[in-house]
């Protein structure tokens, strides 16, 4: 008698396969079976009609403190997900020397948009070494699996001091040769990779760029000769891509002999970099060596309110002189003083006005979220229509729903108004998903619900462009992401593979609408989002989330390094 048996469900398998109907079956945590009528289970499940697919697998996130607090890892445990990789863009909590947590959260608030006292109250820092930081990981159970990589920014700081954070000097022969010994160390401990930011868009809340930005070959290439003494390990990278940067970077993989993988967004500056830099690793891969790109599969969608992080008021002297008040407070002088609304719309907004000219590209947020809005259904089309500046109308909506009115501004991935060219990156064979940042910007991003829009968007509700198919969808963000890390023990529905399994109503899978809430340490705030239609969410065979709701149980562990199949 298996442990578990799911019934005459629609088989996903993660493959890539056509679609059957059959039972999966499920023993010690592992998928024991899969194939029509088969034996009995302690628990059976009637699956007809519902999808069945491997747990998700997202490889880019940021829970490198929320996963020392939180054993449910929301949202992304609420969206499919089983196995998440945090430590991404060269951004992290470990190697750390006593004293030095204060750089390290000030580094990860201006990246990742994480409250400095969220972290202040929420990261304990009882770790100095990466090992130290792996083991801490392991001794909390969570509803999923994590695993971690080695940040760039930590290392070097840890290495350097503020000598590493200022971009004065370059490191010694002996300081590189600690970070490489360090990353060697990381790895064989269980780090996922090694990961380096190289783009001027992340610098610390003190205004200074992320360390490695300025980090030259010799570094470089003696971390990646760690990564080869090691054997393991990916490397990650988020670089702007200028002049020479890619060819540098791709060294540094062939000398540690490790993959690479570069993060890929279509940015509005340059529209067409991310088909270079996609050309390049497409050569990379062509001379046998291992490369993909992480890409997205809807727009980084920067969510504007009036209790958020960045909205088209948030820079003015008006809006400023309100800064103590609670979000209530500050949303009944809203509504009972005339004045204020007249100077918020007619003063100046203040230099720093966020996306001041960028009206055309913001749009409502409806009970329904749309991840490919038309320009028709922007702010500047309904004030053209409605005869009111668009200012006007901007703030009509964020104070709608008493207050909790939202706006998404299409920050990245789209640069035409459209999602064709996510379309090419999703389809692409060089690619893989890679961008929910889950866990990071909570006060402006949560695209940590992709994985759920991936079938939604793109299996179903699409109407400006083409579909695909589910199998493909499903092997995505399945074996595809879990291949890219090594994580070989899971990602299909085989026997043999970890029992992490979805069981999806997919004709009522939707994304609720986001929403502001303070349940971070020090009650910081943050942005959510939930769905329906999660019918069962299995990790290890352990249910973890029951219509759509969060069972309680806690069977997810610490990934060390590359799994294979038991």
């Amino acid at each position: 008698m298996f442990d578990l048996v799911i019934r005459n469900g629609t088989i996903f398998d993660g493959s890539g396969e056509a679609r059957r109907v059959a039972d999966v079956a499920v023993q010690d945590g592992r998928i024991a079976a899969v194939g029509p009528k088969l034996g009995p289970g302690r628990r059976e499940i009637d699956a007809a009609g519902l999808m069945v697919t491997p747990g998700f697998v997202d490889i880019h996130t940021h829970y490198d403190g929320q996963a020392t607090w939180d054993p449910f890892v929301t949202p992304s445990s609420w969206h499919g997900v089983t196995t998440t990789v945090f430590g991404n863009c060269g951004v992290g909590f470990a190697p750390v020397r006593p004293g030095q947590s204060p750089y390290l959260i000030n580094l990860m608030e201006g990246v990742e948009d994480i409250p400095g006292t969220v972290l202040n109250e929420g990261v304990k820092f009882d770790w100095e070494s990466f090992p130290d930081y792996l083991d801490r990981l392991a001794s909390m159970n969570r509803a999923i699996d994590v695993a971690a990589q080695l940040p760039h920014g930590a290392l070097r700081f840890y290495v350097m001091g503020e000598r590493g954070a200022d971009h004065a000097e370059v490191p010694s022969e002996r300081e590189i040769e600690e970070m490489a010994l360090l990353t060697e160390q990381a790895l064989r401990a269980g780090a996922m990779g090694f990961t380096t930011s190289r783009t001027t868009k992340h610098k610390a809340k003190d205004g200074r760029f992320t360390p490695s930005l300025s980090a030259r070959e010799a570094e470089l290439f003696g971390i990646a000769r760690g990564m080869k003494r090691a054997g393991r390990g990916v490397l990650q990278v988020n670089s702007d891509f200028g002049p020479g940067e890619f060819e540098a970077l791709e060294a540094a993989s062939a000398l540690a002999g490790r993959p690479l993988s570069c993060l890929l967004v279509q940015v509005d500056a340059q529209p067409k970099l991310w088909r270079e830099t996609l050309d390049l690793i497409h050569g990379v891969r062509k001379a046998g060596r291992l490369a993909n790109a992480q890409v997205g599969s809807r727009p980084i969608g920067v969510i504007m309110g009036l209790e958020t992080t960045a909205h088209p008021f948030a820079a003015h002297p008006a809006w400023l002189e309100m800064r103590k008040l609670s979000p209530a407070e500050r949303y009944r002088r809203l509504v009972g003083d005339a004045d204020l609304r007249r100077r918020l719309l007619e003063e100046p907004a203040g230099p720093r006005a966020f996306m001041a000219d960028s009206f055309h590209k913001m749009f409502p947020v409806s009970d329904t979220p749309d991840y490919e809005p038309d320009a028709n259904d922007s702010i500047a089309a309904i004030a053209r229509r409605s005869g009111k500046t668009p200012q006007a109308v901007a703030l009509d909506e964020l104070m709608s729903r008493e207050g909790k009115g939202l706006l998404m501004l299409p920050f990245e991935n789209y640069a035409y108004g459209s999602l064709d060219v996510v379309h090419e990156m999703i389809t692409d064979s060089a690619t893989v998903l890679g961008v929910a940042d889950g866990g990071a910007h909570v006060g402006v991003i949560c695209d940590a619900s992709s994985p759920t829009s991936l079938l939604t968007l793109w299996g179903r509700d699409r109407r400006r462009g083409p579909k695909l198919s589910l199998e493909f969808l499903v092997a995505k963000q399945t074996r595809g992401t879990a291949e890219a890390y090594g994580l070989c023990d899971r990602g299909l529905l085989a026997p043999g593979h970890k029992a992490d399994i979805n069981v999806i109503d997919f004709d009522a899978l939707a994304l609720k609408r986001p929403e502001v809430v303070y349940d971070l340490p020090a009650g910081g705030r943050r942005l959510i989002q939930r769905a329906s239609g999660y019918r069962h969410t299995f990790n290890a065979g352990v249910e973890t989330v029951q219509n759509d709701e969060l069972t309680g149980e806690r069977p997810g562990r610490l990934v060390r390094g590359a799994q294979t199949v038991m």
